[in-house]
């Protein structure tokens, strides 16, 4: 609920201005301390908090958007950056633009992350291409990736898991 745009809170009656105002610092907040246990470890020590923080983070959204995480050479957290945001199911994805951005941070490694508002986190074949498109961009230049996770309202999917990549 917390993770429910704006307008969609404002049809439930009795729920106002300030409690919508509320209800987006709960979530703000909730989104602070998860992405702050990723900045104090190495991102692949933890697997789950890197899947709690993006499914928090995005998977409840209205609208695809694709994030990367930026990891250094122990694989902690430079930044976590949206790269684009979309339409409800279709994030245009330009992988020289996150290659340059990968670049820019002197990061060694990134995650790919986005969501399937539908909820269903099945990768596509969309998807699949994609990813591989920045791989074939990055792996030249050093630039690992270390997964592709896609995270909806129904779970998430690891395209390195389901050896998609």
């Amino acid at each position: 609920m917390i993770a429910a745009p704006q307008a969609r809170l404002a049809e439930v009656k009795g729920l106002g201005g300030a409690g919508i105002t509320e209800l987006k610092i709960v979530q703000a907040a909730a989104n602070r301390l998860l992405r702050g246990a990723l900045t104090k470890q190495p991102v692949l020590s933890s697997w789950s908090s890197v899947l709690d923080y993006c499914r928090s983070a995005q998977g409840f959204a209205d609208r695809e958007q694709l994030r990367v995480l930026f990891l250094d050479k122990r694989n902690q957290l430079i930044a976590d950056e949206v790269q684009q945001t979309g339409t409800v199911d279709h994030t245009p994805v330009y992988p020289r633009e996150v290659v340059k951005r990968a670049l820019e941070l002197s990061a060694s490694a990134i995650i790919l992350t986005h969501n399937h508002p539908s909820g269903d986190p099945t990768p596509s074949q969309a998807d699949i291409q994609m990813t591989k498109a920045i791989i074939a961009v990055a792996s030249p230049l050093g630039i690992a990736v270390h997964d592709h996770l896609i995270v909806g309202k129904d779970g998430h999917a690891s395209l390195k898991v389901l050896r998609l990549i």
